[in-house]
């Protein structure tokens, strides 16, 4: 029996934050039914598709062990049999624009009216109120507005955006989480509620002590390339064979090793964190010719010896090739397309994945028949 068993989930959002908190629910044994629009969800069309064609590869990963329903929320009896399906559900994600639910016909206040224990997740660009809840919200935009984008790049470069949906995926994980914690609640108390998720306050999230520093501190932090702020070295370093690694020394006891592996380990002015920080050109420097000197695997098999952290920069094709990550299952294949496993291991209810994204409207029959025969 896996953990959410018996948990119904009714997932009637779109790009990319809402479906991939459903995601993770259907993944822990959910039973997460997809309603999408006439046309299917735009996820089927974006990025990459298989060479014989068919859906996305993104839909195949966030549709995955959802069942497909197809209704069009325009007609009134799709309308009906959507409310009745919302009436049946422990779970609602939807990621509209605040208002957009209430005028499709399905007010939250109505939706609870109906079913006490319901918990709605409502995920956007910017909450549920504030002067700029009605605005488009996307990864981009949060990830701009945050902060996050101001503070990547090289020093004399301008800001940088992540390559991949970095706040959706983030804001996925943040809504599965908020969904449980209003389900603990509900079992407890029978009570349902709405839950505000939105992406730059997600992102925000991340950005740990830097709101604190800059509040009390006056500190903005500038563009480090690979670098951070309070821990030096750690960044990406080009060995002769024209590899590269990454290397940390967050730890003091780490970085007092990697002083002596590089050789300076007697020098006062990298003896300490502030020290290091100080003098972090200097260190850099000494650090990137070291690295320069040596191939890849010199460099890491020494800061393994030294009990460092290094690690080589993969490719993605690199990471699905790595033997400890294949050996955790990190990746899998699920009817014909690799996707990553399961987020997290459950020593007595691990999850599964049954299944990748379904055709559209695979499963509307027989949904729309459980209703009937719940009648």
């Amino acid at each position: 029996m896996q953990a959410l068993e018996g948990l119904r989930v009714v997932d009637m959002a779109t790009v990319l934050a809402g479906p991939g908190a459903a995601r993770y629910l259907a993944d822990f044994g959910a039973d997460v039914i997809k309603v999408e629009a006439p046309q299917g969800d735009g996820t089927r069309r974006m990025g990459w598709r298989p060479p014989e064609g068919g859906d996305a590869y993104m839909w195949k990963l966030l549709g995955r062990n959802k069942r497909s329903v197809v209704l069009d929320l325009q007609l009134e009896a799709d309308l009906a049999a959507m409310r009745q399906l919302v009436a049946s559900a422990d779970v609602l994600v939807e990621n509209f624009r605040p208002g957009t639910l209430e005028r499709l016909g399905l007010s939250p206040n109505e939706l609870l009216d109906a079913n006490p224990g319901l918990v709605i997740l409502r995920v956007t660009g910017f909450g549920q109120d504030g002067p700029y809840a009605s605005r488009t919200g996307f990864a981009t935009i949060a990830e701009a507005m945050s902060g996050f984008a101001s503070m990547n790049g090289e020093p004399d470069g301008g800001p940088l955006l992540p390559p991949i949906a970095l706040t959706d995926e983030i804001t996925a994980l943040a809504g599965a989480f908020s969904v449980m914690v209003a389900i603990r609640h509900r079992d407890r108390t029978g009570e349902g509620q709405v839950v505000d998720v939105n992406l730059v306050e997600t992102m925000i999230q991340m950005l740990g002590a830097l709101p604190s520093a800059s509040a009390h501190l006056d500190y903005v932090q500038p563009r480090l390339g690979s670098g951070i702020p309070y821990t030096v070295p750690r960044g990406t370093y080009l060995c002769n064979d024209g590899k590269w690694v990454a290397i940390s020394t967050s730890a003091e006891s780490v970085a007092e090793r990697v002083m002596a592996l590089l050789g300076v380990g007697d020098d006062q002015r990298f003896k300490t964190f502030d020290g290091r920080i100080e003098h972090r050109d200097e260190l850099d420097e000494i650090v990137r010719n070291w690295i320069g000197a040596r191939g890849e695997i010199e460099v890491l098999r020494a800061f393994e010896v030294a009990e460092a952290a290094a690690a080589p920069v993969y490719t993605v094709a690199d990471a699905l090739a790595d033997p400890h990550l294949a050996t955790r299952g990190t990746f899998i294949e699920v009817d014909g397309v690799m996707m990553q496993g399961l987020i997290a291991g459950f020593g007595r209810t691990p999850g599964e994945v049954r299944h990748a994204g379904r055709t559209l409207g695979t499963d509307t029959a027989e949904v729309l028949a459980e209703l009937e025969a719940d009648r």
